[in-house]
């Protein structure tokens, strides 16, 4: 498989992976057994994603377990497969926090084998990237994945959210704008410390965006909806505004809710790499 340094993700009909990303975006997608390596499928479920992916294409190795390239436009996805569990400490990051029952869970911890998703393609938007993640995760749901892991975010959501027959017509348009950030490309944890009353809820992942993390103080668990929609509108409005909020910064969410942001104290470890907010 060739490599490149263009802004695209082929070149007379080969895929071609981007050299110049040296830290990319990544998905793990986990399954009860590791899909059989069939190009020619993958390829159709891609093509068959949204309709400006036609000519979609993917490229496996014959002779490995499964292990190639998978693009379109500017996008390009390396796929390495394993054959073996994903390690059950990085499972639990992600699927401990995460929102959805708990028989999900268990169906996630006990799969024995992974599919590790790269972004090597040549958009430069985070957010298109891990759509174009995404996107492929989906494709391998039809394909027998239980669950999609982003460790950078410790959250994780059921394969078959991503599938194209869930999303619609409009699968492309739904990752990038009905999808909340919180749900799968930046996480949102909640945090029980000994001693201390209430709940913290914070995200995870926001870096990856060149975004803050943030994180509250709520009264319980009952907060938690309320929360995952403020962090998420406000995490949209600075992605899509380029507006940068730094501590001390106070900004209004709400009727009556503001955000008065402030770095961690040295002993909330629970906070460290998230500015917290004080509602009032």
């Amino acid at each position: 498989m060739a490599v490149k340094k263009k802004n695209s993700s082929n070149i007379q009909g080969v895929l071609v992976a981007n050299a110049e990303i040296d830290n990319p975006l990544s998905l793990v997608v986990v399954f009860d057994t590791l899909p059989e390596n069939n190009s020619k499928e993958l390829t159709r479920l891609l093509r068959n994603y949204h309709s400006s992916m036609k000519q979609a294409t993917c490229e496996l190795v014959p002779e490995l377990d499964f292990f190639g390239l998978a693009g379109w436009g500017k996008h390009v996805i390396s796929m390495v497969g394993f054959k073996t569990p994903y390690p059950q400490e990085s499972i639990e990051q992600c699927v401990a926090p995460a929102h959805y029952p708990q028989e999900v869970k268990e169906q996630v911890r006990a799969t024995s084998a992974n599919i590790i998703l790269y972004y090597k393609g040549y958009d430069t938007s985070p957010l298109e990237q891990y759509v174009a993640l995404a996107v492929v995760a989906g494709a391998l749901s039809n394909m027998g994945a239980v669950a999609v892991l982003n460790e950078s975010a410790h959250t994780s959501l059921p394969a078959g959210v991503f599938k194209s027959q869930e999303l619609g017509k409009h699968s492309l348009e739904m990752l990038r704008e009905g999808f909340p950030l919180t749900s799968l490309f930046c996480g949102f944890v909640k945090y029980e410390v000994e001693d201390i009353e209430g709940v913290w809820m914070r995200t995870y992942g926001a870096d990856c965006f060149g975004l803050p993390d943030f994180a509250a103080h709520a009264q319980g668990h009952h907060e938690g909806q309320k929360y995952s929609d403020i962090f998420n509108n406000v995490l949209r409005y600075l992605l899509e505004s380029g507006a940068e909020m730094a501590a001390g910064h106070t900004m209004q969410v709400g009727k009556t809710t503001f955000m008065k942001l402030r770095d961690p104290l040295d002993d909330e470890y629970y906070l460290q790499g998230a500015w917290n907010h004080i509602s009032g």
